[in-house]
């Protein structure tokens, strides 16, 4: 079972001088995580290297330092712990010495796995999407099931009833519809 991030840590550290700072946040989708590095990025820092992982798809940067030695390091740190569905940027303000190839690589990649190796982790649960459509008699008894079960839907509000979407739990995916179809007396249209 791979693990995810619990919720954004920040690990900093100084080596010979320069300051990286390492943040590193659960993310669900590529558009997530490109959100989080936009947000956390430090404009005046001398470089912004990330990396990321969701599933099969990652994508890392190594922002400006010589290639292979700064955003390659933290996707290696990310993978080393077993992680997915995370991003992990590492801000790096320049101290006056030059750490070589070498020294860029332990930086950046200690950096990231220390911030990871702090970070309080969770079972990455899959989740399986699921919309329906409830007539307007109906739309009480569903926020009684979401509260019982403390789900979060989106409402989307139609001439027909009350459409709703949310994300559950495979292995909870069975039950939440046949307990739906009870509380519903069968008056949903799955979508």
């Amino acid at each position: 079972m791979s693990l995810t991030l619990a919720g954004l840590v920040i690990h900093e550290e100084v080596i010979r001088k320069s300051r990286f700072i390492a943040k590193a946040a659960p993310v669900a989708s590529e558009a997530e995580a490109l959100d989080f590095l936009e947000k956390n990025r430090e404009e005046e820092a001398t470089h912004n290297v990330y990396a990321y992982k969701i599933g099969s798809l990652y994508r890392f940067s190594d922002d400006g330092e010589p290639s292979g030695t700064a955003g390659k390091p933290v996707l290696h740190a990310i993978e080393a712990q077993g992680l997915d569905r995370v991003a992990v940027l590492v801000v790096r303000y320049f101290g006056g010495v030059k750490l070589g190839a070498g020294g860029l690589v332990r930086a950046y990649g200690g950096v990231a796995a220390e911030a990871l190796r702090r970070a309080p982790k969770v079972p990455l649960v899959e989740r399986v999407a699921l919309a329906f459509l409830v007539p307007f008699a109906e739309v009480g008894r569903v926020y009684a099931l979401l509260e019982a079960r403390a789900l979060k839907a989106e409402e989307t509000y139609t001439p027909e009833g009350v459409r709703f979407a949310l994300k559950l739990p495979e292995s909870e995916w069975e039950g939440f519809l046949q307990a739906l179809l009870d509380a519903t007396r069968g008056q949903v249209a799955l979508e």
